[in-house]
């Protein structure tokens, strides 16, 4: 498994029983504090070993840092937030990389391993199958209205307890299920990485717009005219292959091309076990758990329908 379908991560074979997953991923500072841009950038760097279906096991830091600008107790406060979300995931830090930037960059290159017969690609998808949201969406725009100081200290609050939280639970459960497709929601937003099951699927996706979890408060920074700069390039990338069934306000479209940090895992399976899985993710807890749409035909021109 490599590149060509865009999956969260690669896999090399290693034996019959024993493959290895490999990724890396960094981000600027989505929050202020060090220690809490650390977990975020560990957390949404995991992420990737948890969407195929790995455990995750080394882990390298990826560090720009503008060392005559910033003290040193913030680098090491970032490292040390990283740490503890490593440490949470059950994996090790084995050093990394620093390089001197104008501006922080912070994030992981993460080894984990799987059995090279039971990983998870985001190509899976079945005609009749349910979809699956672990985390909520809007993160993105919490982010730069925050900026503004728009959003409340308890709705951003909830956000950054969301994006710190691991995918481990939500991927250790998933196993317990027929999972045919499984992608983690970032920078492209939950209408990329759901395009980019469909188009590796061979299949069509409608997501029920009424059905999406959203963090407090994000829709309504759309609704006061926040955005994002990276809406308008997730827009034009899935323009070609987005239909909307029903009418929608500008500002419920946007919450398609919102994009994540550390955001929840997006998992195709029978519709039968669906309402099984949501109710046990409901119980750990993960941040939402929601059936948000499901798998249409196989079509010669893949794409998403918002009903």
């Amino acid at each position: 498994m490599g590149y060509n379908t865009s999956d969260d991560a690669g896999i090399y074979r290693i034996s019959d029983d024993l493959a290895l997953v490999a990724t890396a991923d960094f981000i600027t500072p989505p929050v202020n504090d060090p220690y809490v841009f650390g977990q975020i950038a560990a957390a949404n760097a995991i992420s990737d070993v948890y969407a195929m279906g790995g455990e995750p096991k080394v882990c390298l830091n990826l560090l720009c840092f503008p060392s005559k600008i910033l003290p040193h107790e913030d680098l090491e406060q970032i490292i040390a937030g990283a740490l503890n979300k490593i440490t949470e995931a059950g994996a090790v830090l084995a050093g990394g990389h620093s390089v001197e930037d104008d501006e922080p960059k912070f994030g992981l290159s993460v080894l984990g391993l799987v059995h090279p017969e039971k990983f998870w690609t985001n190509t899976g998808a079945r005609q009749g199958d349910a979809l699956v949201l672990t985390k909520p969406l809007g993160s993105g725009v919490l982010f730069n209205a925050n900026l503004k100081r728009w959003v409340s200290d308890s709705a951003m609050q909830r956000c950054v307890e969301a994006l710190i939280h691991l995918n481990r639970e939500a991927a250790d459960i998933m196993k317990k299920y027929e999972i045919h497709a499984v992608t983690d929601v970032t920078g492209f937003g939950l209408g990329g990485h759901a395009l980019e099951m469909a188009k590796g699927s061979g299949v069509r996706l409608r997501i029920k717009m009424d059905e999406l979890p959203l963090f407090d408060e994000a829709l309504a920074m759309y609704e006061k005219g926040m955005s994002t700069g990276v809406n308008r390039h997730n827009e034009k990338l899935i323009g070609a292959y987005l239909e909307y069934e029903n009418e929608f306000s500008a500002s419920q479209k946007e919450m398609i091309l919102d994009p994540q940090t550390s955001g929840g895992l997006l998992a195709a399976l029978p519709a039968e076990q669906a309402a099984e899985l949501v109710s046990e993710l409901q119980q750990v807890p993960t941040p939402a758990a929601a059936i948000i749409g499901e798998v249409l035909s196989r079509d010669d021109k893949p794409g998403l329908i918002i009903s």
